[in-house]
């Protein structure tokens, strides 16, 4: 693994060596901004690597950014994994689950509560509906399980 606080090229050898061991057909793409490290796998079938719910894919996302501080990465940089597009696509299909929830919130009258989701997916739902003036967000329960729930205001 990378040594130091190169935390790209600690992404790109972790990333290789998943794929690698996974047998997939894929490469790897790694690039930073100066704030995020983005490290991207290409290929087809990446359905192991994504994982049911998005559960692996959040796994090696969590273990590059823990190997990153582990390793002493002293800038902190934000770690985002993703393949062949999942981020954008869970975000598209989260915007649509809050929409619905906050229409059903407000038609009925009554909190409604989405199904269990990670920390950043209940960021950016909390994020996405934060503009409404119809709905409340809030988090409830313990991880694993801590959801969101949309509430009409009154």
């Amino acid at each position: 693994m990378a040594a130091g606080g190169d935390t790209q090229a600690l992404v790109q050898d972790l990333l290789e060596r998943i794929v690698d061991s996974l047998g997939l057909n894929a490469s790897v793409e790694v690039e930073s901004d100066g704030e995020t490290v983005t490290g991207t796998v290409h290929g087809t079938d990446l359905g192991l690597f994504i994982g049911r719910h998005g559960q692996t894919i959040e796994a090696v996302q969590h273990l590059a950014y823990r190997i990153a501080v582990h390793r002493g990465d002293d800038d902190r940089k934000r770690i985002v994994i993703d393949a062949e597009g999942y981020r954008a696509r869970r975000e598209e299909a989260l915007h649509r689950q809050a929409d619905q929830a906050a229409d059903d919130a407000v038609r009925y009258k009554r909190p409604v509560a989405l199904d269990a989701m990670t920390a950043s997916e209940r960021k950016l739902v909390h994020e996405y509906l934060r503009d409404r003036n119809d709905v409340e967000t809030y988090s409830e329960g313990e991880e694993p399980d801590r959801h969101l729930v949309v509430a009409p205001l009154r």
